[in-house]
């Protein structure tokens, strides 16, 4: 406990200073084109109710260095689109929490209260294992006993509708659920008033649905609605801020996005929240946009503040502790300062080594960083020390064979587990994992064609016809492994994967002189 106190005092000193980002936003009057009328409430005052209300999602936050899918680091891929972080598609059990926020509190007082709450109860079940079908059949009969027992217009009904909205969100059948959130927004309104907290966290939902198809102003809308419905001061107004933020970057408003971020991690910070995952999760999407608008020295203080607080609060035997190291390590590599980087990457390694197994492909993506790091060491030694620079690029030859033949170790496994791992896991886990894996694979080789064309340079070789034999070969590797693992053995492709192969092929092409077969 007293460890949670020092860092909570120590945290006080760094925290953002509050920007005060909270003017009224106008609202655009054709946004939603007749559907509902949603403006009106742009006109109300902030509702005096405070009910406990959480995040209906679980929040997927980008990192720069960060592929949150499987919680490594590998360059940026896989790291998560805002849009998949809002949304949360893949993750039923978190939109649970959304499903029970907008209902009645009404006491069990006659049969059809019973039975609506019996199939809600057991819709959520369903849901919460995945078993959307028995869930869907579940909220649709609780729609029916809602409106046979209380009415069409009754808040059983709009509570009804909004959990079967979020079920055709998860399934992607946006045209069933967008009908059913705007009923359950007009439904509550009419009960309730257009400034009631049920309003603004079923506006919320709505937001989510949109911002999940990329319908950023109509996103951007429903987040301002709640936020004027809850006011300024609510205890979850910081939420509403960090997903409006999220909007306002996608739409390019990257300074009003960035105040309003800082000012939800704030409140979090001052209520007592700043170790929160969900804290820790929005600094790391402030640090991203830090580091796409090539803001390096801000990126780094927030990522150290990061890693801060979880030496802090979990110790360095915690792989989200290694996981915020490690993007520090690469962003420390991006402003030049190798030393560190490196330092900061081998305990990461020497962390990772102890929790996990041994062909883990955390592991692999640490040895590629590694190798870059002592690729730029190179870069920075070869014309005062060749020998050294030398060195250097032996050691990071050494570490990509390492991250080369664990990549593949992986890659084999998933593929041969692959019935196993859908019976035991979450959908897609299997395939994310032999994405991630292939991905390392081919950056790995790529970079390897790299070391051997730099060892090449340091070797003073210098004739044109003379090719290199190793660096030909990786390369030759790189294609040859996209085709085999994308077209033959079914790991599905990407941008990421794509671009990889893409990289290694425009090099082969370069370094032969001649097209080389796609």
């Amino acid at each position: 406990m007293s460890l949670r106190v020092a860092a909570a005092s120590l945290l006080k000193k760094l925290r953002f200073p509050a920007s005060h980002f909270f003017a009224a936003s106008t609202a655009t009057t054709n946004a939603f084109s007749g559907k509902l009328k949603l403006f009106r409430w742009y006109q109300t005052g902030a509702h005096g109710c405070r009910i406990d209300l959480r995040d209906p999602c679980l929040w997927i936050v980008m990192s720069g260095h960060v592929a949150m899918t499987l919680g490594i680091s590998a360059s940026t891929v896989f790291a998560e689109d805002a849009t998949t972080e809002a949304s949360s598609d893949n993750d039923p059990g978190g939109d649970l929490i959304g499903l029970r926020k907008i209902e009645d509190d009404s006491v069990v007082s006659n049969i059809h209260t019973a039975k609506w709450r019996v199939f809600t109860d057991k819709a959520r079940q369903f849901f919460l294992q995945g078993k959307l079908d028995e869930a869907e059949k579940l909220f649709l009969s609780a729609i029916e006993e809602a409106k046979e027992g209380f009415g069409e217009k009754d808040p059983h009904v709009a509570s009804a509708c909004n959990n079967l909205a979020e079920l055709y969100r998860v399934k992607k059948a946006f045209d069933k659920a967008e009908p059913l959130y705007l009923e359950a927004i007009n439904i509550l309104e009419e009960s309730f008033g257009p400034d009631d907290v049920r309003v603004g966290v079923a506006v919320h939902n709505l937001g989510q649905f949109y911002l999940g198809q990329r319908k950023l102003e109509e996103a951007r809308v429903s987040y301002e609605i709640k936020r004027r419905v809850l006011g300024y001061g609510h205890s979850e107004c910081s939420d509403t801020m960090y997903h409006l933020g999220v909007v306002l970057y996608l739409q390019g408003k990257e300074r009003d996005a960035e105040a309003l971020i800082k000012d939800s991690i704030r409140m979090l910070e001052e209520g007592g929240e700043g170790e929160s995952f969900v804290c820790i999760r929005r600094l790391r999407y402030l640090s991203q946009i830090y580091m796409k608008s090539h803001r390096i020295a801000e990126a780094e203080m927030v990522q150290r503040k990061i890693l801060h607080v979880m030496e802090l609060s979990k110790g360095w035997y915690f792989l989200d502790t290694v996981i915020a190291a490690e993007s520090l390590a690469l962003t420390l590599q991006a402003s030049g300062n190798t030393k560190d980087s490196k330092e900061l990457l081998e305990r990461c390694l020497n962390v990772r080594k102890d929790l996990l197994p041994s062909d883990h492909i955390q592991i692999g993506a640490n040895l590629l960083h590694l190798a870059r790091v002592a690729m730029l060491d190179c870069s920075q030694h070869k014309k005062l020390d060749v020998s050294r620079a030398k060195a250097e690029l032996d050691m990071a030859k050494n570490h990509l064979y390492n991250s080369i033949r664990i990549s593949r170790q992986c890659l084999e496994k998933v593929l041969k587990q692959k019935d196993k791992l859908k019976k035991f896991s979450k959908p897609g886990d299997s395939r994310k994992e032999g994405q991630v894996a292939l991905a390392i694979l081919l950056q790995s080789l790529y970079t390897l064609s790299s070391v051997e064309l730099d060892k090449q340079e340091l070797q003073e070789i210098q004739e044109r016809d003379n090719i290199n034999i190793e660096a030909q070969e990786a390369l030759l590797q790189c294609i040859s492994t996209y085709k085999e693992f994308v077209h033959k053995r079914s790991i599905a492709d990407t941008p990421e994967i794509k671009n990889e192969y893409l990289s290694c092929l425009k090099r082969a092409q370069n370094l032969f002189g001649h097209k080389v077969d796609e």
